[in-house]
């Protein structure tokens, strides 16, 4: 048996010390060791995508990853995205939109559409498509994961072009 390695990562914006294997996977420690169970084990082949999280900001299948390698990262699930009353565009999207059915993908498709926003908060539908490739939906035929993705980059560049306008004072001019 191995022995275990102490690790100290911030969830969701919350420090972590956590006790674990040196094999243990990420999302086992997320589900398994802190209970985030919106993180979905899928395929257990890194193939479908279900378990992407946010690792120091980039989209990562977290089952790809051993939760010793996120030691003094930050990651983010998709409990971290919003609250009921509080969205984050990318739920509130997929709400608008109708992009889901089942919901089993979904943690993962939100989460790699937060990280696609953030390396582009402008993509074009094919931009989109490509960026979502590395999570299967099968569910869907995508159209209304890409119209949420859409409908959130466009809330997400209306924000911060409200900010930027508060910012500079309103533009009022005395």
């Amino acid at each position: 048996m191995s022995e275990k390695q102490q690790i100290r990562i911030t969830v969701n914006g919350i420090e972590k010390q956590l006790e674990v294997e040196p094999r243990l996977l990420l999302v086992h420690a997320l589900r398994d060791e802190l209970g985030l169970t919106g993180t979905h084990i899928g395929c257990d082949t890194s193939q479908c995508g279900a378990c992407t999280v946010l690792l120091g900001g980039e989209a990562v299948k977290s089952c790809t990853v051993l939760a010793v390698q996120a030691d003094g990262m930050g990651v983010t699930t998709v409990e971290g995205l919003g609250q009921m009353g509080n969205l984050h565009p990318v739920q509130e999207g997929f709400w608008e939109k109708h992009g889901l059915q089942c919901g089993y993908c979904t943690p993962g498709v939100m989460m790699t559409a937060v990280g696609l926003l953030q390396q582009n908060p402008n993509p074009t539908e094919e931009e989109i498509r490509e960026g979502l490739e590395g999570v299967i939906c099968r569910c869907t035929g995508y159209q209304n994961i890409v119209r949420a993705v859409q409908y959130a980059a466009d809330r997400m560049n209306s924000a911060n072009s409200e900010a930027e306008v508060a910012a500079s004072g309103s533009g009022d001019q005395k």
